[in-house]
């Protein structure tokens, strides 16, 4: 069912092995958009079942913008020191870090974000709303989304990736995690900026 063509052209789309793109592609009846559904999934699934690895390796990505005004650090973990010297995973280390210096987020995870920024920034939606004449019995149900989007916004695995948006960070790392085999977590970082 699968063409030499199509394990090609899905192989470098995604990183997978020609098995699995065979595999997925025979799954899938030849249908490439399902193959590649198919492909994320298990990517998924991998990354589940090493995330509770330990990752206590790794290197210190960095990125100075052109203009050398903006410059990233940022931690990337991941299991073995052979895995840290890989040219692939030093290149995602300093993806990560441009798209840090891209997109400035403030925390790693959506759950880090402050109660009190959350907070201020309700008081400040409630007055827009009020402002709008939104009725005061939808409010609280419209804060909850604006709260949960603002939360996204400003976490670094929920932001769209600048080099593909269709996909988040978070995303981005499962789909490595799959493709190098190991556990990888992005750990502290520093956004500098003149």
């Amino acid at each position: 069912m699968s063409t030499l063509e199509q394990i090609k052209k899905i192989r470098e789309r995604t990183g997978a092995g020609v098995v699995d793109v065979k595999k997925a592609l025979d799954e899938a009846g030849g249908d490439e958009v399902k193959a590649l559904e198919l492909l994320k999934k298990r990517g998924q699934d991998k990354a589940l079942k090493k995330s509770d690895r330990e990752a206590k390796e790794g290197v210190i990505g960095s990125y100075i913008h052109t203009n050398g005004k903006i410059g990233v650090m940022v931690k990337i973990f991941c299991e073995t020191d052979f895995v840290a010297r890989n040219e692939d995973f030093l290149g995602f280390s300093k993806d990560i870090a441009m798209h840090i210096a891209a997109s400035d987020p403030k925390y790693l995870d959506p759950e880090e974000v402050s109660l009190d920024l959350v907070e201020k920034e309700k008081i400040i939606w409630r007055e827009q709303l009020a402002a709008e004449g939104k009725p005061e019995n939808i409010v609280d149900t419209i804060l909850i989304g604006k709260e949960k989007k603002y939360r996204e916004e400003v976490a670094l695995l929920t932001q769209p990736f600048v080099k593909d948006p269709s996909k988040t960070v978070r995303e981005v790392v499962t789909e490595f995690i799959a493709r190098i085999g190991e556990n990888i977590q992005i750990g502290s970082f520093e956004r500098f900026e003149i």
